[in-house]
């Protein structure tokens, strides 16, 4: 379509809706935007969804019977909270046990290194008197002997008491386990026992999912991957409409041979106070190509009239004249111009809807 003919089907179309373009009106109150140059990138959207990053089963870390359970299926906890306990009076009589036996070899190593001093000090008297006639090899050569015999039970003595030792620190590690603790805040999705059932260590206790640490997971068509590299940001769209940014944190190294795709890692940057749940939607919006710049305009200054897009533009006397455009893609609250508007046009995009060509305009909210 040429000028001429734009010309006379936005005049068919002002005598459509009863307007005549010179007529003057009083000042209208109205909202404008700015025309835009903004960079460009067609999406495809893929559904994902939300994944923790910490999920797991709780073990038990010692064997004994469940002698108290704290929390239930849906209760949230806090890293370090006592979920249960397993025991604990067994395991605090086993550690007493073990600190009894670290005490007593401790000091059963003390008398072995008295000894051991006194023989080495029976051996230097010896050695003194070297050049008198008190001197005797024969006790020289058994001092020497007593020596390496006290020598030798210190060293027994200090390996039994470090035996015991790590006893203790075994003992106490295990007393420490008899509570089941949180490793990560999170909510207890199932719980696995009851007071009174024995466990082994490894029996499964609870199991706990972080719902506050969470990333998106995204199967990608293996054709779109090369351009996620880590770091990269995209758009992602949950299901409660709300537009986020995520950036790639890990792209997978297998493609699944059945769907062509690869399992892509993204972290959300989310909005404080956002919500979601592990397993709940979410679309990725993935660039099909390099972005472009275009020129844009909101979407509340596009009016349809017979078939047209038609916006109300400011001009240097603060009048609104009415101009027809052509658009193109989408790019979020905004539309693609391909022609018909320049960068720095100021559109109108409250009020537009009761403007009449060439009308005068004030700035303001209607409210």
């Amino acid at each position: 379509m040429n000028a001429t003919s734009v010309k006379i089907v936005l005049l068919a179309t002002l005598t459509v809706i009863g307007v005549s373009p010179l007529s003057a009106q009083q000042e209208a109150l109205v909202e404008v935007d700015q025309v835009l140059m903004e960079p460009l990138s067609q999406t495809q959207p893929v559904i994902g969804q939300f994944v923790a990053r910490q999920a797991g089963v709780v073990s038990a870390r010692v064997a004994g019977t469940v002698t108290e359970m704290y929390v239930d299926v849906g209760d949230r906890v806090q890293r370090g909270q006592t979920l249960a306990v397993i025991d604990l009076d067994r395991m605090t009589l086993l550690r007493n046990a073990a600190q009894a036996k670290s005490d007593q070899a401790r000091a059963q190593e003390n008398a072995a290194r008295a000894r051991h001093n006194k023989r080495q000090n029976e051996l230097s008297r010896i050695e003194g008197i070297r050049e008198s006639a008190a001197y005797s090899p024969a006790r020289h050569d058994e001092a020497i002997q007593n020596v390496f015999e006290s020598e030798a039970g210190a060293i027994a003595a200090a390996a039994a008491s470090a035996e015991k030792n790590a006893m203790l620190l075994l003992a106490e590690g295990n007393l420490i386990n008899a509570r089941v603790r949180a490793p990560y805040d999170g909510v207890v999705r199932a719980r696995y026992t009851e007071i009174g059932s024995y466990l082994q260590t490894g029996d499964r206790v609870f199991d706990l999912v972080n719902d506050t640490n969470l990333e998106i997971e995204v199967f990608v068509p293996s054709n779109r991957v090369s351009g996620l590299i880590p770091g990269t940001r995209i758009q992602v769209r949950p299901t409660d409409g709300t537009t986020h940014f995520a950036s790639v944190r890990g792209v997978g190294a297998e493609e699944n041979s059945a769907s062509r795709t690869r399992l892509v890692r993204f972290t959300p940057e989310l909005m404080e106070g956002s919500k979601y749940g592990v397993g709940e939607s979410v679309d990725a919006l993935l660039p099909l190509g390099l972005p472009r710049d275009a020129i844009t305009v909101h979407k509340d200054a596009i009016l349809r009239r017979q078939g047209m897009s038609l916006v109300y533009v400011v001009d240097d006397e603060n009048a609104a004249q009415i101009r027809p455009v052509e658009l193109g893609d989408a790019i979020g609250a905004r539309f693609e111009v391909l022609s018909g508007l320049t960068v720095g046009e100021t559109v109108v995009v409250r009020g537009n809807e009761r403007l009449r060509p060439g009308q005068t305009i004030r700035l303001g909210s209607e409210e």
